[in-house]
């Protein structure tokens, strides 16, 4: 089934936090490390990335049990799969090895759960926002200065994208943008690639930002709306928020861009805000419900989970939005 047949017939709904999962498992700096890696020159634990090429078992009983909690669609492990952003580590010339590694831990858990389950299943292709911005300085005494260029990213973007088609994935997202011209330089990357690959046929994008706080804006300072103009000209498959906020927080902007976008919209929160100690408290059946109101209201067609959220978040909110009617997508005249 075509993914755009799929959402005009039911919500959708996306996995949740790779992360949050991740730190379940108590990983060692010798685990992240494994047997290829046991004597790099520094440190990697925290690069989860790199779990996919040193633990790929990890990574795939990851997309294994959110794919059995009801995701219909999981994302690779790549957020943060660019030479620039691998760089923290020195090792940005893994980057296009990781991406194809990420498509191919994802690939190998839907053909295990389709063995007992033949249900259609997607692969996202993770785009992360980089760790470097090309809208505001990193150096508060001098405005001008940018770490990076808008070339640079999107370099490191097309290598991320060329090694997620490699890797096998149905749909390219690109997520919790903060500044919309990095998104600009991955939405540019992505056409530069088919057009470099015509045999190829084009992955629809799925584009997601994150409202930083409770002013409706970016960290770059963009609106809902201003950001929504800004990157509807890549004839995005869909539109939607996730991270920074949870749902009880994101609701007015999820409502507000269900009445401006002209593609689907998709909404995957945070479970909540974090506490004093930077964890999530908000227990599956609260996001569930909150969720569920979305949908009641008319306002996804896409859902899902961010940041502290796990299988058990993911579970509900399926089962809550199971015989829910999704958002129709506007007539435009």
């Amino acid at each position: 089934m075509d993914i755009k047949d799929a959402l005009n017939e039911r919500i959708l709904v996306i996995d949740g936090a790779m992360g949050t999962m991740i730190q379940r498992y108590k990983l060692s700096e010798a685990d992240y490390r494994g047997e290829r890696f046991k004597s790099w020159h520094s440190d990697v634990k925290g690069n989860n990335d790199l779990l996919c090429l040193t633990q790929p078992q990890i990574i795939e009983e990851i997309h294994l049990q959110y794919l059995e909690a009801g995701a219909d669609i999981i994302e690779t492990n790549t957020f943060s799969s660019t030479s620039i952003a691998q760089a923290d580590y020195d090792m940005q010339a893994f980057a296009y090895e990781l991406n194809v590694a990420a498509g191919q831990c994802a690939r190998n858990a839907v053909i295990k759960y389709n063995q007992s389950h033949p249900d259609k299943k997607w692969i996202a292709g993770a785009i992360g926002p980089l760790n470097k911005t090309l809208s505001l300085s990193p150096d508060v005494n001098n405005p001008g200065f940018r770490a990076l260029t808008f070339d640079e990213a999107k370099n490191a973007y097309y290598e991320q994208v060329k090694g997620l088609v490699k890797g096998g994935v149905d749909l390219l997202l690109i997520e919790t943008i903060f500044d919309t011209l990095n998104a600009k330089a991955a939405i540019y990357a992505i056409q530069e690639f088919n057009e470099d690959h015509p045999e190829q046929i084009p992955l629809p994008i799925m584009i997601s930002g994150t409202i930083t706080d409770a002013s409706g804006r970016t960290l770059s300072g963009q609106t809902l709306e201003a950001f929504y103009i800004s990157v509807q000209h890549s004839n995005p498959l869909s539109i939607g928020l996730n991270c920074a906020l949870g749902a009880r927080e994101m609701r007015p902007h999820i409502e507000e861009l269900s009445q401006i976008s002209s593609c689907f919209v998709s909404a995957y929160p945070n479970a909540g805000l974090p506490n004093a100690m930077g964890e999530y408290d908000e227990h599956p059946e609260e996001t569930g419900h909150y969720l569920e109101d979305w949908a009641k209201a008319g306002f996804v067609n896409i859902v899902g989970g961010c940041c502290g959220t796990t299988p058990d978040h993911i579970r509900k909110i399926a089962e809550n939005v199971k015989t829910i009617s999704p958002r129709k997508l506007p007539t435009i005249v």
